[in-house]
């Protein structure tokens, strides 16, 4: 929500100042060698800042210049073509948000400037989590850079995809000679930027992939300094279980030789409520053992994903999308499906607690849980299910998480600050809130609040922890010479407005936020600024010229 003339008379002050006096006694100031001898672009004055390290606020000013944060501390007499006065604000590096679906939203012309990500304080967010996305990069950097960006991009080679492209949706091990494919389009995608593997181990086609097949093809991401980030086999039991899932990235990571991390770590379902305690201890073990292991989480109890990801067992899937209309019209074949859906049903805690957020075949349907349809149409929830699959998949809001395992997860100093959210116009369905509130949430709820977090942590866990995961030169952090992504905040009135029922509303409390040195917030408004940039891993300047 933009400011108020009186909030900004109170917290705001801007001078556009750059007189020749103001020149002189910088130039004095600023002699030493490798000093600049000019203004500087822009000082944000009197913030309370909260560099991105976990340490308590200071107060201090920060001077930006050219892109880059060139000093910090007190400026007092110092000169610059802008300044802004935040007396009672909150400085930060700009947050970073480690799972982001928002790739095809910032390629297309309508959303590149990423509004709701801005308007939470996120400056950078890595795209084709989950195995999923395109296989050529390139490409995809030439796509998001076609119509310019509001914010930084950073890319992962997505297994799912590139398995797909060999081996199609066969349930069988790669050949020696497919596997070497994979291997390949792994090293490309490492050579042109990306920051690692992801994988979607639970999906179809991830899912028909041993844990021997993702090490061989971490160990290539692991050449490049690169990382490996997955959402896990099973979070709840639908398999291997949640416990044996986690112990799985953990032995991909420390056999690949590379960070790994648990993709939204949770525990999902009545089934594994509590578990979250194990798999703290899992971590810490390995951990104390040497293994670089990693999770990041978005503070909601409700996740999001579709009919099929939620509810169809993967025997299902194998052969793609014609082998599952062939099981829906096999009588056989339907009835064990159906009672892999009643399973399925069960370990989400019932159909009750899933609400259809957009289905585009009956979009009067969106907002809605499938028990209430089912009851409204006289059917079981189950048999809904498969005649919803029959017109086409419809994504899923799925409310099966305890507050104690959020919180447990959440207090660890190796949990990320993540979204898993995506990008998309106000009248395409009704997206996870989470693509809205996510940092904004944090802070209010589980820092304000309910007190799970300090802020400090909180803030660490949404920048320089994830700017040091993915190996983000300059960024994550306020000090000298980092890369001047910049947050400045309202904590009295951050919040989050997106619900699960209305979930296109943007957050409040972020007055400014500076991507790469530009406002792109100024004084709670937006100023159409495309300052954007596809990041390459190993590079530590503001990107590729082209870019």
């Amino acid at each position: 929500m933009p400011y108020s003339s009186n909030d900004l008379s109170q917290k705001l002050k801007i001078q556009d100042t750059a007189p020749l006096a103001a020149i002189l006694v910088l130039a004095s100031l600023l002699s030493g060698p490798g000093m600049l001898a000019q203004p500087f672009d822009l000082i944000i004055r009197n913030g309370r800042l909260l560099d991105g390290s976990g340490n308590p606020w200071r107060r201090a000013d920060v001077a930006v210049h050219q892109g880059r944060i060139a000093r910090v501390g007190d400026l007092s007499g110092v000169a610059a073509h802008r300044e802004l006065d935040v007396d009672g604000l909150y400085v930060a590096p700009g947050f970073i948000d480690v799972h982001s679906h928002a790739a095809a939203g910032l390629a297309s012309e309508e959303l590149s400037e990423g509004r709701p990500l801005l308007a939470q304080g996120t400056t950078t967010v890595v795209v084709n989590p989950d195995g999923g996305g395109p296989v050529d990069l390139s490409a995809q950097r030439e796509a998001l850079m076609r119509h310019r960006l509001g914010l930084n991009v950073a890319l992962m080679v997505p297994h799912g995809s590139l398995r797909r492209q060999v081996l199609g949706m066969q349930d069988r091990a790669p050949t020696p000679q497919e596997l070497e494919q994979m291997k390949t389009l792994v090293r490309q995608g490492m050579q042109q930027g990306a920051f690692g593997l992801s994988s979607g181990l639970y999906y179809a086609p991830g899912s028909y992939a041993t844990t021997e097949e993702v090490i061989e093809l971490a160990r290539v991401a692991a050449e490049f300094g690169g990382l490996y980030s997955s959402h896990i086999r099973d979070e709840a039991d639908y398999n291997i279980g949640l416990v044996a899932a986690v112990d799985e990235v953990i032995r991909i990571a420390e056999e690949a030789r590379l960070p790994g991390i648990v993709s939204h770590i949770k525990a999902l379902g009545p089934r594994v409520w509590g578990f979250s305690h194990a798999v703290v201890q899992r971590i810490e073990r390995a951990r104390r053992r040497g293994v670089q292991v990693y999770a990041d989480q978005y503070p909601y109890q409700a996740s999001g994903t579709g009919i099929i990801g939620a509810l169809i067992p993967r025997w299902a899937l194998a052969g793609g999308r014609g082998a599952l209309k062939s099981v829906l019209e096999e009588p056989q074949q339907r009835a064990r499906l159906r009672e892999g859906v009643l399973d399925n049903l069960d370990r989400r805690g019932g159909a009750a607690r899933l609400q259809i957020r957009s289905y585009r075949a009956d979009p009067s349907l969106e907002g809605r849980t499938l028990d209430e349809v089912a009851r409204q149409r006289n059917m079981a929830p189950a048999d809904l299910v498969l005649q919803l699959l029959g017109s086409g998949d419809a994504s899923l809001v799925s409310f099966n998480m305890h507050p104690e395992d959020v919180h447990a997860l959440m207090r660890p100093d190796w949990t990320m600050t993540s979204s898993d959210g995506g990008l998309s116009s106000p009248g395409a369905g009704l997206p996870h809130p989470r693509s809205y509130g996510t940092y904004p949430r944090k802070i209010r709820r589980y820092v304000l609040e309910e007190r799970v977090v300090s802020l400090a942590q909180a803030i660490r866990s949404m920048t320089s922890l994830p700017a040091t995961v993915f190996g983000m030169q300059d960024r994550g952090v306020v000090r000298n010479e980092a890369v001047a992504d910049l947050v400045v905040f309202d904590l009295e009135k951050i919040r989050d407005r997106a619900t699960y029922q209305n979930p296109h509303q943007l957050s409040e409390g972020m007055v400014h936020v500076l991507v790469n040195g530009v406002l792109a917030m100024h004084g709670g408004e937006f100023t159409g600024a495309l300052s954007g940039r596809v990041l390459r891993r190993n590079r530590a300047d503001l990107g590729d010229k082209q870019d």
